[in-house]
């Protein structure tokens, strides 16, 4: 992996570019000033976008927006957005009011269907932001996202058991709504066959804001029509963690996923766990970080990956206070990784920190369908 960096018109942009065959690229940009206001901020960080596919020569796959203020901030995006894109409540600790998380890639050539989902000539799909789902308590909502899912694959020869690899659930005051997310996810699991006898998805579930303020729940997956289940190993780092059904959820801890010629690993958001299941270090958050990182350095190397291979990070805070020592911890052991750390409660009140990210390195499957 390759880690650069580039400043655009008051924007700074940390990417990290695999160059292997087929380009790839995944961004943080985030504003250099925190004095202007939301519109300046957001419009820089969208020009920066533009420039840095300019620049890199790769056209964006997914986008998602990180605001201190949904509600009031959401004006001042795009009419139109050129890939699937997500817009969340998650304030950036580092005092802006805005920050993008941008993927791109060579020769891309996705389309918009309704719901925010957009796929490609390579069977591949990103489900972003849409109003097709009514709003409705947590678990009414996670069941519609997932049935949903579920069907639009089913009308593709594939299904969620197979063919989908990450999804991401935003909750709203997640402390008394997580309950249903989980109690949703579960059911339509069950019925879809994904158990603990098989598998799970890579996933996150985490404090969100949708920029409707009736919406509880926000979704987001991307899927892979094509791929087979030989292509897909499921990540455990036993040593240091525990199956996420033991504590009565179903998620992988983490998803590697093999094409041609290279390796995708996706690490589901992490925190500072034991093998039992039991929170480590309660009430420390230094203890607290350096055990979450130790978590994701047993999935990425059960993945077959290390930390010079993850293409970007999302840290998550429970406590604004807790900011100035995570963030120098993570720039201190990351500097070049694509990263940004944001206000966002973890799904259970004694983890004080989690990260998710995700990590490409170069392979040679040559029986394996293309990227």
């Amino acid at each position: 992996m390759k880690y650069l960096n580039f400043k655009y018109d008051g924007t700074e942009a940390t990417v990290a570019l695999f160059g292997e065959g087929r380009k790839e690229a995944h961004a943080y940009i985030l504003p250099e000033s925190k004095s202007v206001n939301a519109s300046v901020q957001i419009k820089a960080i969208n020009n920066a976008a533009i420039k840095l596919a300019a620049e890199t020569g790769l056209k964006p796959v997914f986008k998602r927006y990180l605001l201190s203020d949904p509600s009031n901030q959401t004006i001042y995006l795009p009419k139109e957005e050129d890939c699937a894109y997500s817009v969340l409540g998650q304030s950036p600790l580092n005092g802006t009011k805005a920050s993008l998380l941008i993927l791109l890639e060579e020769d891309a050539d996705f389309t918009r269907h309704e719901g925010g989902v957009w796929s490609d000539s390579n069977g591949r799909i990103w489900v972003g932001d849409g109003d097709d789902i009514a709003t409705g308590d947590s678990l009414t909502m996670t069941v519609a996202y997932l049935e949903r899912m579920s069907e639009m694959l089913k009308q593709r020869g594939a299904s969620l058991k197979d063919n989908c690899l990450r999804t991401w659930f935003f909750v709203r005051d997640i402390d008394n709504n997580y309950k249903g997310v989980v109690q949703g996810r579960n059911s339509v699991f069950a019925r879809e066959g994904l158990t603990s006898d098989t598998h799970f998805i890579a996933s996150t579930g985490i404090e969100g804001q949708c920029a409707q303020p009736g919406r509880l729940v926000a979704f987001n997956a991307f899927a892979d029509t094509r791929i087979t289940p030989a292509q897909v190993t499921y990540l455990y780092g036993r040593s240091h963690l525990n199956p996420t059904y033991e504590y009565g959820v179903a998620f992988e801890r983490a998803t590697a996923v093999d094409y041609a010629d290279r390796r995708h690993v996706y690490i589901s958001g992490t925190a500072s766990i034991d093998n039992k299941g039991q929170i480590v270090a309660p009430g420390d958050i230094k203890a607290q970080t350096l055990r979450m990182l130790e978590n994701i350095g047993v999935l990425l190397d059960e993945g077959g990956c290390g930390w010079e291979d993850v293409a970007h990070m999302t840290v998550y805070l429970r406590d604004i206070a807790d900011h100035s020592l995570v963030s120098s911890m993570m720039e201190e052991r990351f500097p070049g990784i694509p990263k940004v750390i944001v206000l966002a409660p973890v799904c259970r009140p004694g983890w004080l920190v989690e990260t998710e990210c995700m990590a490409v390195r170069k392979a040679d499957n040559p029986g394996y369908g293309a990227y």
